[in-house]
């Protein structure tokens, strides 16, 4: 597909995320210069290392949706990880190394995909052919293939006919229901557990991986239905067809130029040694991650990956710690930073209806399927706003998170008591707001636990 230009990146963007001008625009010029970066000269294309970006901002505000929209825009392998789930290498926890073994797994399963993808045809064919010679033996001792659901096959037909008149029956859908026997692969995974202290998870897996692949492969035979059986045997020729060398090349190569990983919670990491404490692997965790983000190789079950053009997007609140509170030579590989602004008022009535995701609009469509019409009045959405607004500024402010809690306690009554009111219309107007949620507001110690 044609790479989305950075106007148009933030016009999709803009369709599921309210406001957020600057840091929308900054991961839309960091996506379109990998595309720009793979049009270089080979000599020049090495020397251009990606832009890697902080967002700053409270908790709610969209960072982490930004990430998710951006993963779907992006085309490339793309992975989510938090900050605070890596530690310092001899502490228990996870090791840094392993979002590069995940950002692989990730490639790999996407290249695999696609290249199913495009052999479904082929291998829906082969499975037809398996399916027919099943329906159909070729063993003389055996009757053949009649059922009164099927038309009248003479006895004295040729088997190429007769095969011809199922094929045309399987592909119609009237053998969808019948019972088959299929010989399907029954390969068994040991069992093994490895008792250690630290990030030994991976190696957990590549040894059971690698046990699996020396036991013999057995097969069982499987009771299934004519359709269910089209579906495992198309499954089974695709993966004889895909050639898995150039599935881990592909992937590989994906990763070590448009991979793009997106590091949560960078602030829980944030802060020097402290020599004491739970936190006392805080800076080792950025030593550990300075290797990853400047260009280092990571050795995977595929094989090595360079994570020198790797993208890397970070975020974090930084309500107690700074930027400045990173070690330096971090700091030094995001060069771009980017704060993202607190929500208003008016922001949580475009949140509760503009996009195409809106609250209002989820909740509208799941009472629908209960065949109740649900209408907010334009002053019932202002007054959810204004008391999303008013309780952030009292309790804990957690941003476009308050509407969802404000909502489900708007709504209870009405969700509860939805299956008993087929048919019915009801309209949500600011009394019946201020009537469900005002003794809640009101008293603040409540509204702590409560919203």
């Amino acid at each position: 597909m044609e790479p989305l230009t950075p106007a148009q990146i933030v016009a999709e963007l803009d369709r599921y995320i309210i406001g957020q001008a600057r840091a929308k625009r900054a991961v839309a010029i960091a996506l379109r210069n990998r595309w720009r970066r793979q049009k270089l000269p080979a000599e020049l294309r090495d020397e251009v290392a990606p832009k890697n970006i902080i967002m700053i901002g409270p908790t709610g505000v969209g960072k982490t949706e930004i990430a998710r929209r951006l993963a779907k825009l992006a085309q490339a392998p793309f992975l989510k990880v938090e900050a605070s789930k890596f530690t310092e290498v001899g502490y228990v926890g996870r090791d840094v190394d392993s979002m590069i073994r995940d950002l692989a797994e990730l490639a790999v399963t996407m290249v695999r995909a696609e290249m199913t993808e495009s052999v479904r045809g082929r291998a829906e064919q082969a499975a037809e052919e398996r399916l027919l010679d099943l329906l159909l033996p070729r063993s003389r001792s055996r009757e053949p293939y009649t059922s009164e659901s099927l038309e009248e096959i003479s006895p004295d037909a040729s088997r190429q006919a007769t095969k011809e008149k199922l094929r045309n029956q399987l592909r119609a859908g009237r053998l969808d229901e019948r019972a088959i026997e299929l010989e399907v692969r029954a390969q068994m995974t040991p069992i093994v557990e490895i008792f250690s202290a630290t990030g030994m998870g991976e190696l957990d897996m590549n040894l059971r991986e690698m046990l699996s692949q020396m036991l013999p492969t057995k097969t069982k035979r499987r009771k299934v239905r004519v359709g269910e059986a089209k579906r495992l045997l198309a499954q089974e020729e695709a993966q004889k067809l895909i050639d898995m060398d150039e599935v881990v090349g592909q992937a590989i190569h994906r990763v070590e130029n448009s991979g793009i990983i997106f590091l949560d919670e960078l602030d829980k990491v944030a802060g020097r040694e402290t020599g004491h404490g739970p936190d006392v692997s805080r800076e080792g965790v950025q030593r550990d991650l300075l290797p990853i983000v400047e260009g280092s190789t990571v050795m995977t079950k595929y094989g090595m990956v360079r994570t020198d053009h790797i993208l890397f997007i970070a975020a974090g609140a930084f309500h107690v710690a700074k930027p400045s509170d990173l070690i330096p030579e971090l700091q030094g590989r995001f060069p771009i930073r980017v704060e993202l602004d607190p929500l208003t008022r008016e922001d949580f009535v475009r949140i509760l209806t503009e996009p195409e995701n809106a609250l209002i609009r989820q909740y509208t469509e799941l009472l629908r399927t209960e065949a109740v019409t649900l209408r907010f009045l334009p002053d019932a959405v202002e007054a959810i706003a204004e008391i999303a607004t008013l309780v952030n500024q009292r309790t804990e402010n957690i941003g476009a998170r308050r509407l969802y809690t404000i909502l489900e306690r708007l709504l209870e009554e009405i969700s509860f008591h939805a299956p008993e009111l087929p048919g019915k219309e009801l309209t949500v107007d600011a009394g019946y707001v201020h009537a469900r949620l005002e003794d809640v507001v009101k008293d603040e110690d409540l509204s702590r636990y409560i919203l």
